[in-house]
């Protein structure tokens, strides 16, 4: 009985204690219960204000991809309403025995012009809507009472050249942490030092005593493998000596590390537990990779020591026909497409990145280059960046440096893209201002800047001020520029901007400007006048052995900016109504939905080794006036062999039998207006319906092949999930591809049915789209008209439901089917 009544006395004592002293750090997801409601009446920040009829959704949230389409709006970010002003509203409660902790939000980002305000108080804001910020709640939190907090979102009309979605539309999160605690972003992780043998790793860490509190403080750091071993501990004594916050250095050596590399992005953790008078009282993790890099005029880019080429794409924020509102499956999706092409690095064109983006390229092994601003003081559009610039620059770019340092896929940073100051006498000056930030906060990193103005940018001193000079379209300058700037280290910052219409195929094959379709020819040869085809950028970089790469535009097509049908010269009030309803761009390597388009094909026989052959166009040309066929071939392979319905039209040799295709070289002021490319195939093909198939061959022996038919009339609908499990989190996601075929299954190239969709079980349509950059038709909605004989389906778990979806897809005169997504 005696150590009964020990166990109680010991367990109350264990009780009061964890009541009467601050707790360790809580980090909860503050995405759910949110009130939502668009115009303002002044009153919304007030605690009294009546948000009773409010809409309820959970976060993240993109007003603007909800629509309506409508030419009013500006087509360069998607015909859509990204601007306007909304209230988001959340009513929560903080346990009173949290009194005495410190309590913080964090918005991973909300676009734009934020205003946040706690019980009718304002308490942060931030304009820019591309970077996180963290609030502190605690001077106006009621504990143990309800809290109203009001977020006031006010993006503007034209303050943006794509589309940049509206609303709270990354991550938000509620913090409880003790007064002393480790600050926000407040932990830097190098590797100055490695070899085969050991790694020394050097952390700060920032810690903040927002009380002053008094007591004797230790910073306590474990480094941990993916086993979840300690290879490394440090202790160091806190001293609070002036101010609030102090810095605190640690070495720690690990020993025979695992390098991150591209092949293996292993992924160590340090943990931090911060002690006061022996007792924990802040916990924090921070994932990171041991690995070097260097940037070289003469090797380019090297990766613990070997050279790596970029295989790089630019990739806009917005996740297609799911607008800007972040998703982690999504964006994964899009860097395992992107991946399978061979790409091994991403520009994040043209501002910071989602957290998200960076942690699945630390873990999947994909290069980044993080890019800050589109826009410095000088205006690009009417309310753009150019309004905030002299007093938020600064702190936006620490803050975009601090949040990102420590990803080991993080490799540049970038100051700019394009912007005006490449023309000015003061441009070199202030990129080295942006420097010196860059190099304040991270000198491990190189700073460079998408650069289009040459030799302007050159003579003024703004490319002498980065340490990397990107140049944007300029692969016949490359060698010219090297010449005359002997240190210089160059890449293809931006390249190609190629533009094409998935599955579209326009006759005769030749460039131009724009189609009455609103449809660009996917023969890979029409660009802007800025622009050209993706094979001069290819030997661009073969004939320069130093180079670091290249970043093409795009990966994936994007909302907005509609080139070339962006309607220039229909501009109404200083926005462009673009060529209707042409509402995205075209220059994607896939399509708004992912699809590929013929050009993935040419960079995948480009940048990977395993075999492939690739041929276009369809072979449906029944009642064309066109008797001849131009059949393009793209493979990595040495040769390839086209048969039409079992007979051979002949081989071709890789790099010996070239293609010519049109070259306007006017921009570069050279008078071609053809060149003969060594990387396609091609025959011309007299069309006769049945079978086209190409086989490519390596040392004569076949590697691979590729079959496209004639097919019959639309007869059938499949179904066919990106995954058939998903997770009951209420954010994951399945992408379910829909095709039109014929009776005996072949892609009906040519289609255009109506689909509807019916989805039982717990599950909701995220999304739909097929991939036309020119239709209104919503995002949202239980119905999409084929594209060219593919459509998608995006469907989202419920959270905490499991159990069996069942999809439905009809559409008159074809079979209909169901396919089932389990949720686990």
């Amino acid at each position: 009985m005696r150590y009964i009544s020990l166990f109680i006395i010991c367990l109350l004592i264990t009780i009061f204690h964890s009541c009467s002293s601050p707790q360790v750090r809580s980090r909860e997801s503050f995405n759910e219960d949110w009130l939502f409601c668009k115009g303002e009446t002044g009153q919304e920040h007030q605690c009294k204000f009546n948000d009773a009829d409010w809409r309820k959704l959970s976060l993240p949230h993109d007003w603007a991809i909800e629509g309506p389409f409508d030419e009013s709006n500006d087509a360069r970010t998607g015909g859509l309403p990204v601007y306007g002003t909304a209230w988001y509203r959340k009513h929560f409660i903080v346990d009173k025995a949290e009194q005495g902790n410190c309590i913080t939000i964090e918005f991973d980002g909300v676009m734009n012009n934020a205003e946040v305000y706690l019980n009718g108080n304002k308490v942060g804001e931030r304009p820019f809507g591309y970077i996180g910020f963290e609030v502190d709640l605690t001077p106006h939190i009621k504990f143990g009472e309800e809290n109203i907090l009001s977020v006031r979102v006010n993006p503007e009309e034209l303050s943006a050249r794509w589309y940049p979605g509206a609303g709270i539309y990354r991550n938000t999160w509620l913090e409880i942490k003790h007064p002393v605690h480790i600050a926000h972003w407040g932990t830097y992780i190098t590797t100055p030092v490695v070899d085969g043998e050991e790694a020394i790793v050097l952390i700060e860490t920032t810690i903040e005593n927002c009380q002053m509190q008094k007591g004797d403080f230790a910073l306590e750091t474990f480094l941990v493998d993916t086993l979840g071993n300690k290879v490394a501990y440090a202790k160091s004594m806190v001293l609070f000596k002036e101010g609030k916050k102090t810095t605190v250095e640690q070495t720690l050596s690990v020993k025979k590390p695992i390098l991150w590399d591209l092949s293996n992005p292993y992924l160590y953790k340090a943990q931090f537990q911060l002690m006061k008078d022996g007792e924990c009282i802040d916990n924090y993790n921070n994932s990171f990779g041991i690995r070097t890099i260097a940037f070289k005029k003469d090797k380019g880019f090297l990766l613990n020591g070997k050279q790596v080429r970029f295989k790089g794409v630019c990739l806009h924020h917005d996740l297609g026909p799911l607008g800007a509102a972040v998703n982690y499956r999504a964006t994964e999706r899009q860097l395992e497409i992107m991946k399978e092409i061979g790409v091994n690095a991403i520009r994040t064109a043209h501002n910071p990145p989602s957290p998200e983006q960076l942690e699945l390229c630390d873990k999947m092994g994909v290069l980044v280059q993080v890019e800050a601003f589109d826009e410095w003081k000088l205006a690009k559009v009417e309310n753009g960046y150019n309004k905030h610039w002299d007093e938020w620059h600064e702190r936006d770019l620490r803050d975009m440096i601090k949040r990102d340092r420590n990803h080991p896929s993080v490799v540049m940073w970038s100051i700019g893209n394009e912007i005006k100051e490449q023309r000015k006498k003061n441009g070199g000056k202030l990129a080295k201002h942006l420097v010196d930030i860059c190099h304040d906060e991270d000198p491990t990193r190189p700073v460079t800047a998408g650069l289009s103005q040459y030799p302007q940018c050159i003579s003024n001193g703004l490319a002498d001020a980065v340490d990397v000079v990107g140049l944007n379209y300029k692969p016949t300058q490359y060698t010219n520029i090297l010449q005359y700037n002997p240190d210089y280290i160059v890449y293809g910052s931006e390249t190609s901007s190629v533009v094409s219409s998935r599955g579209v195929y326009h006759l005769p094959n030749e460039a131009y400007e724009k189609h009455e379709s609103l449809q660009v020819t996917s023969y890979d040869i029409v660009s802007p006048p800025w622009a050209y085809p993706p094979d001069f950028e290819t030997y661009a970089q073969e004939t320069m052995s130093n180079s670091l790469g290249e970043f093409v535009w795009t990966g994936f097509d994007y909302l907005g900016e509609p080139t070339p049908y962006n309607g220039k010269d229909n501009m109404t009030h200083g926005k462009w109504t673009g060529d209707w309803p042409s509402r995205s761009s075209y220059f994607g390597i896939v399509d708004l939905c992912g699809f590929p388009k013929d050009r993935y094909y040419y960079y995948q026989s480009i940048w990977t080794e395993k075999p492939m052959v690739h041929i276009l166009p369809h072979w449906n040309w029944e009642g064309s006036p066109h008797k001849t066929i131009p059949v393009y071939c793209y493979t990595n392979c040495d040769e390839a062999e086209l048969f039409l319905n079992g007979k051979s039209l002949g081989k071709k040799v890789m790099g010996e039998d070239k293609t010519t295709i049109p070259a306007d070289f006017v921009w570069w002021k050279k008078p071609e207006t053809t060149w003969d490319s060594p990387y396609r195939l091609n025959w011309n093909v007299a069309y006769e319906p049945g079978e086209l198939k190409v086989v490519a061959y390596i040392n004569g022996k076949a590697v691979a092949e590729k079959t496209i038919v004639t097919a019959g009339k639309p007869y059938q609908i499949r179904l066919l999930p990106d995954r058939e499990v998903i997770s009951a989190d209420g954010y994951d996601l399945s992408f379910v591809t829909v095709r039109i075929e014929d009776e005996n299954g072949n892609l009906c190239s040519l289609a255009d049915n109506m689909v509807k969709f019916d989805v039982e079980g717990p599950a909701s349509i995220a999304a739909v789209g097929n991939g036309n950059a020119a239709t209104t038709e919503p995002f949202q909605a239980d119905y999409r008209k084929a594209f060219n004989g593919l459509c998608m389906l995006v469907i989202k778990s419920e959270s905490g439901q499991r159990g069996v979806i069942k999809i439905k897809a009809t559409s008159e005169g074809l079979n209909s089917v169901i396919t089932v997504v389990v949720v686990k």
